[in-house]
């Protein structure tokens, strides 16, 4: 009898032919069941990149690629927030307006009421932690609908941001602040870049032994570590030539990188504790996350307030970049792209599917579409249609991902 040890799993396993085979049967399997994971995202990507390329050469240069990691940083970070509530099966329409009180906060403390940076930082990131724990209260207390209550804080809030700023309207921030600086000029040096890559390809390989090693210690089959190589040096070399091409114009912007690691860093909690995987049981079944014991009031609470507080440092991030806070901020299309970017990249309407990297593909893709448009001289009217287009075929291919899901018995 074969016992699991024995499973194509050594350390050729993903190599032999018969390897290759079954890692091409799991795929398949997996396409069927309609978990598609990134695939889509992706292939979208490369297929929007390819157009604008052969439209206009200039799309993919190094100097606009640099661009359109730093645009991606302040929206991304709000999108963030938005995936997390996603996952419980619920929304926030409110992030916009949160993001703008939040950089009205920043500039009034620090500009006008001259608080120390270190303070008046804190304080606006704070104002949308408040917020984002209201929310939940009315959630969990009083049955509002997040529809309703989150509805209600974008139109209160952007009122508050209004009052927030008084009758000047605008208020800069000084360009020799770090914060703008942060955000505007710091760029990270050629060989601080190099060196990143070669962590973050450590870490992904240190990952993968260690889940393969807790497989086999629970007597399952784990990865063989020739190919655990391939996949760390894969990554590797993508990130390699990606860093590389960066820094032929200014480099990875420090914004960038610090949006990469909020991302990072909230896919490990996702995956990792005991909180991230009570947030996918929720979001699968909340009756049957609390009849397993998991305080499913406390998990709502806490997403809110995560989503409201990743909203008011996006707010952040776009003052800095602006520098300046204005009546404006968090206002237009901000709520509409960051909600876009989460769903596009692929967190389910649905709940209990996604990952924290959705935020990043989909505000990549966002982002491709709006630099793309404006390289070829096309309007705003453009742009929103196309993006609007993107967001119907992702939601269409969430829906019917879920359908054979259900079908399958693995909804």
């Amino acid at each position: 009898m074969i016992t699991p040890r024995s499973a194509p799993a050594g350390d050729d396993a993903g190599l032999r032919p018969g390897g290759v085979r079954n890692a091409l049967a799991v795929v398949s399997d997996r396409v069927r069941e309609g978990d598609l994971g990134p695939v889509p995202v992706l292939v979208g990507l490369l297929v929007i990149w390819a157009v604008f390329q052969s439209l206009n050469p200039v799309f993919l240069s190094s100097e606009n690629l640099v661009n359109l990691t730093m645009q991606c940083a302040a929206t991304g970070t709000i999108a963030l927030g938005v995936v997390l509530v996603l996952l419980v099966g619920e929304i926030d329409l409110s992030v916009g307006s949160v993001s703008g009180l939040a950089a009205a906060v920043l500039a009034v403390t620090f500009v006008k009421l001259q608080w120390p940076l270190l303070v008046a930082l804190p304080a606006a990131v704070a104002t949308g932690c408040l917020v984002g724990l209201v929310y939940g209260v009315l959630y969990t207390r009083f049955g509002l609908p997040s529809f309703v209550i989150t509805l209600a804080g974008l139109l209160g809030f952007l009122g508050l941001q209004l009052w927030v700023l008084g009758d000047t309207g605008a208020i800069a921030l000084p360009f020799d602040s770090w914060i703008v600086w942060f955000a505007q000029q710091m760029f990270l040096p050629a060989w601080a870049s190099y060196l990143l890559v070669l962590l973050a390809a450590a870490a992904y390989a240190a990952s993968l032994l260690r889940r393969a090693s807790r497989r086999r210690a629970a007597d399952l089959a784990g990865e063989g570590y020739v190919r655990i190589a391939v996949k760390a040096g894969t990554l590797l070399v993508v990130l390699l030539v990606i860093v590389w091409y960066l820094n032929r114009h200014r480099g990875v912007g420090a914004m960038f990188v610090f949006f990469v690691g909020l991302v990072v860093l909230m896919n490990l909690v996702l995956t990792r504790t005991r909180w991230g995987r009570a947030v996918y049981a929720v979001g699968g079944s909340v009756d049957a996350a609390r009849r397993a014991g998991i305080r499913v009031d406390r998990i709502y609470l806490s997403v809110f307030a995560l989503c409201s507080t990743f909203a008011a440092l996006g707010g952040v991030l776009a003052a800095a970049r602006l520098a300046s806070a204005s009546q404006s901020s968090g206002t237009g299309d901000t709520n509409l792209i960051a909600i876009a970017a989460a769903v596009i990249g692929g967190a389910s309407l649905f709940g209990g599917r996604g990952s924290a990297f959705a935020a990043l593909l989909g505000i990549i893709v966002i982002q491709s579409i709006s630099s793309g448009l404006t390289l070829l001289n096309l309007d705003a009217a453009v742009q929103f249609m196309v993006t609007g287009v993107v967001l119907v075929l992702a939601v269409i291919l969430d829906s019917l991902s879920r359908r054979t899901r259900a079908a399958r018995g693995r909804a």
